[in-house]
């Protein structure tokens, strides 16, 4: 069958441009985002046990809806998420497809800017000894994230073919494994920790000499911690984070069909391999990423955990490397999630048109001129994981794969009482579940108002 519109749109005469290795980056760099940073938070709210069941569902079920997408893919011959929808449900699939890719997709992008404007203020005062309230813009994190927007992501996001990101990927996946060198500071920071006071002389005495022993005593205060134990089970009211923090983090299907469609060969077989794969080293630094921050600080940590270190010594050489690592992590990840949501868009938009210069550096300005603007304005990064993760999430990794799998399999080769898609039916109804589950659990925490102590997180 010939390929669809949408993969010429991708590659010249719709032929496989990469190797295996580079798509290996891509998706692996399209999993590995700041939903890292919010998982030693979700654990904490969860108990270490409860956590790891639930990391080991999410990531399970990740894969078993790749296969669903690519066996819907490989029954029609299209590798676009859009045009399965189309295929599916009509001009309502595919509406609905290309609704849920662009708000996973501006969420995770808003979060990784986010991170950008709290992080890189941080950065700069560390290297510059700078007080963060003397005023300058170049503390700014609202001026910074456009600066970084304009100098590196948008000449990123405007190539053409995602294949050529797959160096940039490459780099930007090593820097979140560095990300893992936190483990080390649960060696070193004692519980109860002790909180730098940035207001005391003794304080600015410290910055000049920054020492990396177990105290920090000199210029800091102690934190009331009395829970210095960690929990195997625990359900409270931000439990209800946990979830959608970790649909947030293991999206990546919007990814998986252009990828699929610039291997060189594509089988199904081995964009399996690479997806399974590419989950199971995911899984493995989340869940480090998520115990270590936890027995660092336990219930002391926050949302975004590079946060709660600044907590202990905003100058500590380590943390400084660590928060350059995920900057320039998640500043390289933003073009590779712009791609599907500027390929939606053109999906909905503009459905029978060919490549146009003009069209896709707009819509790729646009989009990232509306994203910094939701980011200076955002109140803090939970409300994003959250939001995203119970709704747009849910859809792309549980209710359209297996929607669309039901509709697309003949009936003469999987009748609708099939085992296959008997599971792939439950699929749907857990998808559903966990949307509708999380969504009330979320509201209900707003609306108590036991989350606005979150606002700075």
């Amino acid at each position: 069958m010939e390929p669809s519109r949408s993969e010429m749109s991708i590659l010249p005469n719709g032929k496989g441009q990469d190797l295996g290795e580079e798509m290996f980056f891509n998706l692996g760099n399209a999993i590995m985002g700041s939903g890292i940073l919010g998982l030693a938070y979700a654990m904490a709210n969860t108990g270490i046990l409860l956590f790891l069941f639930l990391l080991t569902a999410v990531a399970g079920l990740s894969c078993y809806s790749i296969h669903l997408l690519l066996k819907s893919s490989g029954i029609v011959g299209i590798r676009s998420y859009e045009q399965l929808g189309f295929r599916a449900f009509g001009i309502t699939g595919k509406m609905a497809a290309g609704i849920a890719i662009t708000l996973q997709n501006i969420g995770a992008m808003s979060s990784y800017l986010y991170i950008v404007k709290s992080e890189f203020p941080l950065v700069l005062q560390a290297f510059l000894k700078a007080d963060t309230s003397s005023g300058e813009w170049y503390l700014n994190g609202n001026y910074l994230v456009v600066l970084v927007s304009l100098s590196v992501i948008l000449p990123l996001a405007l190539m053409k073919q995602l294949g050529y990101l797959g160096y940039t990927s490459g780099f930007s996946l090593s820097c979140m494994v560095f990300f893992l060198s936190v483990i080390y500071k649960k060696f070193q920071i004692l519980c109860p920790f002790e909180e730098f006071s940035s207001n005391s002389t003794l304080a600015l005495a410290h910055v000049a000499n920054v020492t990396v022993n177990h105290g920090y005593h000199n210029g800091h205060v102690m934190v009331d911690d009395s829970n210095c134990s960690p929990q195997m089970f625990t359900i409270n009211t931000h439990t209800a984070y946990t979830i959608p923090i970790l649909a947030f983090a293991f999206v990546c299907h919007p990814e998986v069909l252009p990828i699929y469609t610039e291997l060189r060969n594509p089988t199904q077989r081995k964009m399996q391999h690479i997806s399974n794969i590419s989950i199971l080293i995911m899984y493995t630094m989340y869940f480090l990423a998520a115990l270590f921050g936890y027995l660092t600080f336990y219930t002391n940590v926050e949302a975004e955990l590079l946060h709660t270190y600044s907590r202990i010594d905003p100058y500590d050489t380590l943390i400084l490397c660590v928060r350059l690592a995920v900057l320039t992590a998640v500043t390289l990840t933003v073009p590779i999630v712009l791609f599907p949501v500027r390929r939606a868009i053109q999906e909905m938009m503009f459905p029978n048109k060919t490549f146009n210069w003009i069209r896709h550096v707009a819509i790729a300005v646009i989009l990232l001129t509306f994203i910094n603007i939701l980011v200076i304005f955002a109140p803090n990064i939970l409300g994003i994981f959250g939001i995203i993760g119970a709704t747009s999430a849910p859809c792309l990794i549980f209710i359209f794969p297996a929607v669309f799998y039901i509709r697309i399999v003949p009936k003469d080769k999987e009748p609708m009482r099939s085992t296959p898609k008997i599971f792939a039916a439950c699929f749907a109804g857990l998808g559903m579940l966990f949307m509708i589950m999380s969504l009330s659990f979320i509201i209900i925490d707003w609306t108590t108002g036991s989350s606005s102590a979150l606002g700075g997180h």
